[in-house]
């Protein structure tokens, strides 16, 4: 039996890893990044677009496409003939034509391949898969090294929210395409451990995936307060709000949001931060539909360092999300000394805490709350200021990277004694 302690041989897995696309590369470069601060080999396998170098840690790129959103004469002109009829090739190709998203399934098969090549030089002790479900994490099972997996939220809350706004049959059958719901409840259900990042989050996906309660373990995720901190020498803005998020990902609010923006009264203006990749929507668009041009500045992509000074000359923070699995931008605003008006869904109460302390919770889709909230808020600095300082505190004593690794070598280690 292993020593409490040992040091691990750790594969991370992850389709998309690079830490601006989203959440799931944020996740996979600070954990990693921790486990081999922790004394742990870590290995990442990930498909493009790839992580940045991390101290330590050994990176593997695998070659993937992303032809999802792409029409057939681009990809035609810029792939030979002879890339897209290797099989994995043209099962990615063929099965976006149909509106499939093919990317899970062809990363997690070429992970399968590239791990069995890896493992011919190097000992593995544990696999841990981030959000990807795929098939090919059933054939790692032949390698008898405990497999575990993330799930962040389960996809069927995304296909519940895109289904609230559907009118037409056509657009349905097109998200029951898109959505691997099938795919990734048969894979959940046989990991040997499920990760998840909130309390909200394991309910969802033992009630969608139908995981045992038993299989399933919280880990809160952390947060850079280094990089996201205070700023005392920028202004405050008065009346700034701001929202960070995809605008294309429904389940962020952002329509709710505009529509609260529509109802407050006085100086309140609001910075849209749209993080969205590939941007299928247009903020700008949107916000010249509802006539609020005067009211919301959409920034676009910007730079972290530029993220930080935005949410430190803010005033309060926004997330009208419909469903958070955690909720990164609202645990970066608070780490920022800034309140957050959220709302209840998901695990957005988990992240703020309790209405009042560091922030206000509304309930989802009441864009009537939403204004009133937030007018509550820019109309009192003073109380910002307070809770912006005890949201930091928060921050700070709940979410941290190391604390988060340290608790995922402990679920790998309790396998591994399993095991023995």
């Amino acid at each position: 039996m292993r020593s409490q302690g040992y040091p691990l041989k750790i594969c991370l897995l992850t389709y998309r890893g690079n830490p601006f696309c989203g959440g799931q590369g944020v996740y996979v470069h600070y954990l990693a990044r921790e486990l081999s601060r922790l004394g742990h080999k870590v290995h990442v396998i990930s498909g493009p677009p790839y992580p940045l170098s991390m101290d330590g840690v050994e990176l593997h790129e695998i070659k993937s496409h992303i032809f999802f959103g792409y029409s057939s004469s681009q990809i035609l002109r810029e792939r030979s003939p002879k890339e897209l009829i290797s099989p994995l090739n043209f099962y990615e190709y063929a099965s976006s034509r149909i509106g499939v998203f093919p990317e899970i399934r062809a990363f997690s098969f070429r992970a399968y391949h590239y791990i069995r090549g890896l493992m011919r030089r190097e000992r593995l002790d544990i696999i841990h898969d981030n959000q990807c479900l795929g098939y090919g994490l059933l054939l790692m099972k032949s390698f008898g090294i405990p497999l575990v997996a993330t799930i962040h939220h389960p996809l069927t809350i995304d296909r519940r929210t895109w289904f609230e706004t559907m009118a037409s049959l056509r657009q349905k059958i097109r998200m029951l395409l898109y959505y691997p719901l099938v795919m990734q409840g048969i894979v959940a259900r046989r990991m040997d451990r499920i990760v998840t990042v909130s309390q909200d989050a394991s309910r969802q996906i033992q009630r969608d995936f139908g995981v045992s309660r038993e299989k399933i373990r919280v880990v809160y995720n952390g947060l850079d307060s280094e990089a996201f901190r205070p700023m005392p020498d920028e202004r405050k803005v008065p009346g700034r709000i701001i929202f960070v998020g995809n605008v294309a990902d429904r389940k962020k609010g952002v329509l709710y949001l505009l529509e609260a923006m529509a109802r407050i009264r006085g100086d309140a203006h609001l910075v849209l931060v749209d993080g969205g990749t590939p941007a299928r929507v247009s903020a700008h668009d949107l916000v010249e539909n509802m006539g609020l041009a005067e009211k919301v500045m959409v920034t676009g992509k910007i730079d972290r360092e530029e993220l930080v000074r935005l949410y430190c000359s803010s005033q309060v923070a926004v997330v009208p999300s419909l469903y958070e699995g955690f909720g990164f931008p609202a645990a970066e605003a608070m780490a920022c000394e800034l309140p957050v008006v959220g709302t209840t869904a998901g695990a957005l109460p988990e992240v703020i805490g309790e209405d009042g302390a560091c922030g206000l919770l509304v309930p989802p889709r009441d864009s009537e709350a939403l204004a009133r909230a937030l007018e509550e808020l820019i109309s009192d600095p003073e109380r910002c200021i307070s809770m912006g300082k005890a949201a930091r505190r928060r921050v700070l004593q709940l979410f941290s990277w190391k604390r988060a690794a340290e608790q995922l070598v402990e679920v790998y280690e309790e396998l591994l004694r399993a095991n023995n």
